[in-house]
């Protein structure tokens, strides 16, 4: 029997390892009765049954229904008690924010969202997210809360858990994000980029733990999340991914950073509204005109109008989409990606913008690496970033550093911090 002060302090013992691993194993539903944890760790009847009993008496299994008989008395299930704890997830965009919480297995049980300008900075910005989470919570039954994810618009060190020069974020650069929700919900948090939260939702959602795949949002802001062998790879500074701010040749557009020939500058949300603007303004008719002339145009009633048909919109929908596919053919040559995922609101054009990614990716990047190479829209769906953080928070809890806490039944934001 595993000692209390063996598991309390998690050493690698065989005991230890095997109890995790079957807990694990019920988790992820790839063993679900005593006889089948026997078969896929080779473990003896005894010791399945000492290990599954610890993992009962813990907190993270339970007993299920009974299975198929095959042949005898029929096996009891197990389950993974996903209902014990909740991750909240916090996906804070350019111009909106979005919160939601889920159940350890990653069901979203209830989800909010806000317009706001993450320009207004830091300390306004996670107060109203902290009271919009209060009030999304406030009717649901009081669940301890086992993560934390929050998801920003820019380069994040993973490690240290702060912004580091967000182009359009003034006032977050090396903002300790991490501690306010600790001290809040004692629990551990995680900061991460945006589109590596949506990278991981799709991950999630194809089911493919190996994928190599790059997700690319194109909003009012661009960047692209990486997903090789089913890592997210953010880099030596979190930057990896970042290409809103990748020079286009022969460019003079001034990018909200302050520089000059930006991807974003050219391709992104703002500046198409910027373009349509100035289009009309010198005598281009458009749909889009009426708003525009009242200075609420938006790129949502661009990608709208160019699904309608609408000559401007669409000239201006494959603009971006013509420019953004050069970018993205050269990370194409470079991460040979399987799959390539378009989102964010410019993707909402749907066709008119994919047609046009596609001509140019096949166009420059080398055959092999478009041999097998699907690109496709994301499904648009706004809780996306909230499956993504759920996805992210699991595997940190239950792959990374399980180990160190799960004697003492739940996460803490010291046991589970990242690893230096």
């Amino acid at each position: 029997m595993t000692t209390e002060s063996t598991l309390r302090f998690g050493a690698q013992t065989d005991e230890v390892t095997s109890l995790l691993r079957i807990v694990n194993l019920v988790r992820t539903g790839e063993a679900s009765t005593r006889p089948e944890i026997g078969k896929v760790t080779g473990l003896g009847r005894g010791v399945v049954s000492q290990r599954v009993d610890q993992a009962i008496e813990i907190g993270f299994l339970g007993d299920g229904e009974f299975g198929a008989s095959s042949g005898g008395r029929a096996p009891r299930t197990l389950r993974f008690r996903a209902e014990q704890g909740r991750i909240i997830i916090c996906a804070l965009g350019a111009a909106h924010v979005h919160v939601g919480f889920t159940a350890l297995d990653g069901d979203i049980q209830g989800h909010a969202h806000r317009p706001w300008d993450i320009a207004q900075g830091p300390v306004k910005t996670l107060d109203m997210v902290m009271a919009l989470v209060d009030d999304m919570l406030k009717n649901h039954p009081d669940v301890p809360v086992w993560g934390v994810v929050v998801g920003l618009p820019g380069p994040v060190d993973f490690a240290s858990g702060q912004p580091v020069a967000p182009p359009i974020m003034p006032g977050w650069n090396g903002f300790d994000v991490r501690t306010p929700f600790e001290e809040r919900f004692n629990a551990p948090v995680w900061v991460d980029n945006d589109v590596n939260l949506l990278a991981l939702g799709e991950r999630a959602r194809r089911r493919d733990s190996l994928a190599d795949l790059i997700y690319c949002k194109i909003g009012s802001g661009i960047g692209a999340g990486l997903l090789s062998q089913g890592r997210i790879h953010r880099g030596a500074n979190g930057s990896a991914g970042d290409i809103g701010h990748v020079r286009v040749s022969d460019s003079d557009a001034q990018c909200r950073c302050g520089k000059i020939g930006c991807l974003e500058a050219v391709a992104g949300g703002w500046a198409l509204v910027r373009d349509a603007e100035e289009a009309i303004n010198g005598g281009a008719s458009s749909s889009l005109a009426t708003r525009a002339n009242k200075g609420t145009l938006s790129m949502e009633d661009i990608t709208l109008a160019a699904q309608a048909g609408d000559a401007l919109a669409i000239t201006l929908v494959q603009k971006s989409a013509r420019v953004a596919g050069e970018t993205i053919s050269a990370l194409v040559n470079m991460f040979n990606p399987g799959v390539i995922v378009i989102g964010g609101a410019m993707g909402s054009a749907g066709e008119v913008f994919l047609a046009e990614v596609r001509q140019r990716v096949y166009e420059l990047s080398l055959p092999l690496a478009t041999r097998d190479l699907t690109i496709t829209l994301s499904v648009n769906d706004p809780r996306e970033p909230l499956r993504g953080g759920a996805e992210l928070a699991r595997e940190q809890l239950f792959d990374i550093t399980f180990p160190r806490w799960f004697a003492d039944g739940r996460p803490s934001p010291e046991r589970a911090a990242v690893p230096a």
